[in-house]
């Protein structure tokens, strides 16, 4: 809501809203690292159950980030050991399923060539 006496504030929480909104637009749409965001938002904002949930999801799409902050979360006892599991199982499904060796070769070659490709 618009605050009369503080209207820096209130367009700082406009702002906000519509960038979770987009945060939570790309998110459905199956983008990790919006999902990831959203997580961070969830946290902020002591939802601590639905950045989980969020974190879980991208780590099962192959988002090696949510994977580091998954642990974190073991860690502090925000997540099963169960979960965890299940997630990291997930994760290296999805990138394994995104290995092939067309990929393996590009990699090579954009590593060797990478200089070339970026100036010429």
């Amino acid at each position: 809501r618009c605050s009369s006496s503080n209207p820096t504030a209130a367009m700082k929480a406009t702002a906000r809203s519509a960038a979770c909104r987009l945060l939570e637009e790309a998110a459905i749409a199956g983008h990790p690292q919006a999902r990831c965001n959203l997580s961070g938002y969830e946290w902020e904002n002591e939802r601590i159950e639905r950045a989980v949930k969020h974190l879980i999801i991208t780590a099962n799409l192959g988002h090696n980030v949510s994977v580091q902050a998954l642990k974190e979360c073991y860690k502090e006892g925000k997540v099963s050991k169960e979960d965890l599991a299940g997630a990291l199982r997930a994760h290296q499904a999805a990138i394994d399923a995104t290995k092939s060796p067309q990929r393996e070769a590009a990699e090579k070659y954009l590593a060797k060539n990478a200089h070339r490709i970026i100036y010429n």
